[in-house]
């Protein structure tokens, strides 16, 4: 190393070299990012989504220059599809002798109505979407991990895991539940070396925004209260997710980490 150069060496605490990343819901937006980023780091990937049309998430992880990817289909509205789906993956990495060290849960969907007008089977939906298909995919991975002495488990939360919303009563309710069960697993599982945290993104362009951003009124209402000046993208969540997947955050645990361009400062 010459005068004047930086150390190499904490860059090392980021590299993904060697581990095996799952990530839900990777067929577009924030999961996709995610599994693209992780892929750069040099993680190889397991995709797990709805179906296998996950053709510009492969391109991208190609690009990216990082590992092998492999794709589990399972519905995410069925939890217990995703908890079968997600135990064959254990299975399958260790018959390939690998295990699964990174989990992210990303897997998400919003269904907007009144609280008095929301159906029983719009709340359902939603809760088995984004709590009950986290769990079901985080216990057998979880186990999995606490048995191999350490892993990282990161869960998508959301602004609405602090604050109320506005006729988002469902996924406000899972999205403070994933928070709370972000916290419990971490005290549950930190001894054994496992990471439980959770990224909580702000307003960022993705599907779930899309009617908000189409709302001129309500888009700019919500732009101009964010301190960065503009909606996030994807690809913002991307240094979080390495982080909290990597050795860097090894005592980083419980934690809810908001990227949300100060959102929550005002």
């Amino acid at each position: 190393m010459t005068a004047g150069s930086p150390d190499p060496a904490p860059l090392n605490l980021f590299s993904l070299k060697g581990r095996t990343a799952l990530v839900t819901g990777a067929r577009r937006g924030i999961g996709a990012a995610i599994a693209a980023g992780l892929a750069a780091a040099g993680a190889d990937l397991i995709l797990m989504a709805r179906d296998a049309a996950l053709e510009d998430t492969l391109e991208a992880i190609k690009l990216s220059g990082g590992g092998e990817a492999t794709i589990v289909t399972a519905d995410f509205a069925d939890p217990a599809a995703v908890e079968a789906a997600a135990t064959a993956a254990v299975a399958d990495a260790a018959k390939a002798g690998r295990q699964i060290d990174i989990l992210v849960n990303n897997a998400g969907t919003i269904r907007r109505a009144p609280a008095a007008a929301t159906a029983a089977a719009d709340w359902q939906h939603v809760i088995d979407v984004n709590l009950n298909s986290t769990w079901a995919v985080t216990r057998p991975i979880g186990a999995a991990m606490v048995g191999q002495g350490g892993g990282k488990i990161i869960t998508i939360a959301s602004l609405l895991s602090f604050q109320g919303g506005i006729t988002v009563p469902a996924y406000t309710a899972s999205k403070h539940a994933v928070a709370g069960l972000t916290k419990a697993l971490a005290n549950e599982w930190g001894p054994a070396g496992v990471q439980v945290n959770a990224i909580a993104p702000g307003y960022i362009s993705t599907d779930n925004t899309t009617d908000l951003r189409a709302d001129t009124g309500r888009e700019a209402a919500i732009r101009d209260r964010i301190p960065a000046g503009r909606w996030g993208q994807p690809d913002d969540l991307v240094g979080a997710a390495v982080f909290l997947a990597s050795t860097a955050s090894d005592y980083v645990n419980g934690h809810v980490l908001a990227v949300d361009g100060g959102w929550l400062a005002r």
